[in-house]
């Protein structure tokens, strides 16, 4: 009887909309909110938001946390879609990587708002309309070289016939009578069509946005035209912060480069190791003109100060951050990564193939027969970067510095595959977690976050690579510092070399070889959990199928877990593939070698 006494009352409800809004309201957008083109050009709030919704798509907004599909970590999630990917799953049609559709739908929204773009009504004042013309214009120009990066990211790749494809270029917008079965652009093609954007953003928009007080502060280009800094502040002052700028189209373009110069895609483009190390210089070069003195002292640690996050001034970026997202107050990260007797779920766990990558705190790898490693007391002495970034057997972590036991013979649920929230590998994750969270339902403490987009530490490392190839390891190719000066620098902030010369470091300086090996291992090491191990080791073409590893301590003995998790990948899987139902639909789109479906 309750059941129908609510469906009565449901139908009662709608029999009043319809009376009050008639049937055409009800399956129809009204008048008012169904916008077309030519309403846009005197309603820029409107016109906007088709740029904004490129902000709401933008790829870096969240973590991915893809190492669980490397030899870095594993999720103790059986659901996890990437841990289902690299144990054999990944296929055309089952690609939890899968970018083509929303970049795509996301670049289509960028060419609709190019189209308009020029003639929206910006303001009444005509100077500041052309202003906000050119910073809107800017905008998406750099966004679209975002999303061409992202797109070659996830989907560029070779094909059977022997040619690196990207994406079908498109510069204006689609419509219903537009030609939908293109054949995806060269590599190059693409390449370039990101390096015209990049450039066409450069021409339109500041080094950085903000207030300014001095008409000399105002670029000439709108001096010279008589804007006022009340006029120019209104259009690039504070309220455009964290917004597409001239600095972050510059180290897109340098991420694209380094990506281009790489082994996986090499051959393919004209771009080469010292086009690389170039680009990020001139990235670098913001900072000032020795960019080494400027690397933030403590910028491996930037997501660890609440307090400071939460009172950074709305936009305004710490030393360390290139770009990033807003702030939140929350304890979502911990939630899902703390150990559970910190009421956590302990999804991402690091393996021991990324802890043996930590050298000890003299410099030298563990393999090293004079680094003073003990493997029955294998945490010792060690690089501090390991105690920052990971919870392993004996570490403190949680508001109450709770000692965490990952022993399998530990005393709770914290041991090793104690229950479906243990760790699978002997470790948990301590990078991006802020240790005074408290996580307990009952008593919840929040803290603040935020999401690195691009980090400096992430350009120096892409610049000491890419120079490395290009000049070797001593040699700065006119750029005052090398690959050697770089990595000379980012070991001493981590604690290594401080006090005596950092041995291993002197020892590779002379190898370039041995160097890239250094390079790659601290890019390892410093950008761990935060999305680039992936795609790192394929555009290296290094092996994809080494095994996840884990430590098992049980009465104090310490086993090597051998196969924690196989890794099931083929050679073509250096490249992601073109999505199944694409291929079928449209006869010219090629798929990337290997993927049938």
């Amino acid at each position: 009887m309750k059941y129908r006494n609510t469906l009565s009352i449901i139908a009662l409800f709608v029999a009043l909309i319809f009376i009050q809004t008639g049937c055409d309201g009800m399956f129809e957008p009204t008048i008012e909110n169904h916008k077309e083109v030519d309403a846009l050009y005197n309603m820029p709030s409107w016109a906007v938001g088709l740029l904004g919704h490129t902000y709401i798509g933008n790829p870096l907004a969240s973590y991915s946390f893809t190492e669980v599909a490397t030899d870095d970590a594993v999720s103790n999630d059986p659901n996890n879609s990437l841990r289902s990917m690299a144990t054999g799953s990944w296929r055309a049609n089952n690609n939890p990587l899968d970018r083509w559709q929303n970049l795509r739908a996301s670049w289509q929204y960028l060419n609709q708002f190019l189209v308009i773009v020029d003639d929206v009504h910006w303001a009444d004042d005509p100077l500041v309309a052309e202003m906000f013309r050119d910073r809107m214009k800017g905008d998406a120009f750099g966004m679209r070289a975002l999303y061409m990066y992202h797109l070659l990211l996830h989907h560029a790749g070779w094909t059977d016939d022997g040619q690196l494809l990207g994406i079908p270029i498109l510069t204006e917008p689609e419509n219903l009578d537009s030609e939908f079965n293109l054949p995806r652009n060269t590599f190059q093609e693409c390449l370039d069509q990101l390096y015209a954007d990049v450039d066409s953003a450069l021409l339109l928009l500041p080094e950085d946005y903000g207030e300014v007080t001095s008409s000399d502060q105002v670029p000439q280009k709108y001096r010279g035209k008589g804007v006022t800094t009340g006029q120019y502040t209104r259009v690039f002052g504070d309220n455009a912060k964290n917004r597409m700028n001239a600095k972050i189209a510059r180290a897109v373009k340098a991420q694209a480069m380094l990506l281009a110069a790489s082994p996986a895609y090499n051959k393919g483009t004209n771009v080469t190791w010292a086009d690389a190390a170039k680009q990020m210089a001139v990235v670098l070069s913001s900072l000032g003109p020795n960019p080494i003195a400027e690397l933030d002292p403590d910028g491996n640690k930037w997501y660890q100060n609440s307090s400071f996050i939460q009172n950074l001034p709305a936009g305004v970026n710490p030393k360390e951050i290139l770009w990033r997202g807003n702030k939140e107050n929350n304890l979502s990260l911990e939630r899902n990564n703390y150990p559970p007797t910190l009421y956590g779920n302990g999804r991402v766990n690091p393996t021991q193939n990324l802890v043996d990558a930590f050298p000890m705190a003299n410099g030298l790898p563990i393999k090293d027969p004079g680094s003073g490693y003990n493997p029955n007391n294998p945490y010792e002495n060690r690089d501090p970067r390991l105690s920052l970034y990971i919870i392993y057997n004996g570490s403190k972590a949680g508001p109450q510095n709770t000692t965490i036991t990952t022993a399998s013979d530990g005393p709770d649920n914290n041991a090793l595959n104690r229950t479906e929230t243990s760790t699978r590998t002997g470790y948990y994750l301590k990078k991006l977690l802020n240790m005074q969270v408290n996580a307990n339902p009952n008593s919840e403490t929040t803290a603040w976050h935020y999401k690195p987009f691009i980090r400096y530490t992430e350009i120096f490392l892409g610049y000491a690579e890419a120079a490395n190839e290009a000049w070797g390891p001593t040699a700065d190719g006119g750029n005052g510092y090398s690959a050697y000066d770089v990595i000379k620098a980012i070991r001493q902030r981590a604690g290594i070399g401080v006090n005596e010369a950092d041995q291993y470091l002197e020892s590779v300086k002379g190898d370039k070889d041995r160097m890239r090996e250094l390079i790659h291992n601290e890019r390892r090491i410093e950008l761990c959990f935060e999305g680039f191990r992936f795609w790192d080791l394929r555009r290296w073409k290094k092996d994809l199928t080494e095994p996840a590893k884990g430590m098992n301590i049980r009465g104090g003995n310490h086993t090597i877990l051998d196969q924690v998790e196989v890794r099931d990948y083929q050679d073509y899987m250096y490249h992601g593939p073109i999505p199944y139902n694409e291929v079928i639909k449209f006869s010219n789109l090629q798929q990337n070698k290997g993927w049938a479906r």
